[in-house]
């Protein structure tokens, strides 16, 4: 099992490689695509199976790997089980699409919708347990980088229904950014604590033993 350095370097990894990834994936679009009023998951269809869909493997797969340091840095199951729902909300979302722009909802779609939606409630809320076991500075970090979460997830269900999906694509994507920071800060965290040490002699506080000889040998 890697330690907790390796799993967090390795998820700091996984995550920044997904976000360019994503980048490139609004590069590389039709240019009838409005990024403010549609989601990430509109241009992923119109690119099946293309960088934005392997960005959301990426980031399930950083999830992931951090799951066992998280366990061994004391964080309850709760938490960890928020971090498989996101993981497992993002593989969903990519494997199912949502329907094309301008189309109607099919199952398929609703599908997407629903993982999507268990992700994006399920990391800020992983995220605020597991403020607590990593402590310290990160700790008020992942509070308001958690509590900024469910603002916006909130922003973006007002657009998607009362508001007429007014800058739906713009408030999915500060939503994105904010719960991509918020799985870096875990990542990062996980990466400086210290590995723990296994079970063995502790050669620091142990005393050197003592050989009595007796007169008759010592004579020797």
């Amino acid at each position: 099992m890697p330690g907790n350095r390796k799993s967090g370097l390795l998820a700091l990894g996984g995550i920044a490689l997904a976000a360019v990834l994503a980048v490139l994936g609004h590069l590389d679009v039709n240019e009838d695509l409005n990024p403010w009023s549609l989601t990430v998951s509109d241009f992923a269809v119109s690119d099946r199976g293309g960088v934005i869909d392997a960005a959301m493997v990426l980031l399930a797969a950083a999830t992931l790997v951090l799951l066992p340091a998280l366990r061994r840095a004391g964080a309850q199951r709760p938490a960890r089980a928020l971090l498989a729902a996101w993981a497992a909300g993002l593989l969903a979302a990519a494997v199912v699409p949502t329907n094309e722009p301008g189309t109607a909802l099919g199952t398929a779609a609703y599908l997407h919708r629903y993982a999507s939606v268990v992700a994006f409630l399920a990391l800020p809320a992983a995220g605020w347990l597991l403020a607590g076991p990593l402590g310290g500075r990160v700790a008020g970090r992942l509070r308001t980088l958690a509590l900024t979460g469910l603002l916006l997830a909130g922003a973006m269900l007002w657009s998607a229904y009362p508001g007429d999906r007014m800058l739906l694509g713009l408030a999915e994507r500060l939503l994105i950014l904010a719960e991509v920071a918020l799985l870096a800060v875990v990542a990062a965290a996980v990466a400086r604590r210290a590995d723990p040490r296994p079970p063995g002699i502790d050669l620091k506080h142990t005393s050197t033993p003592t050989v009595v000889l007796s007169g008759s040998t010592a004579a020797r």
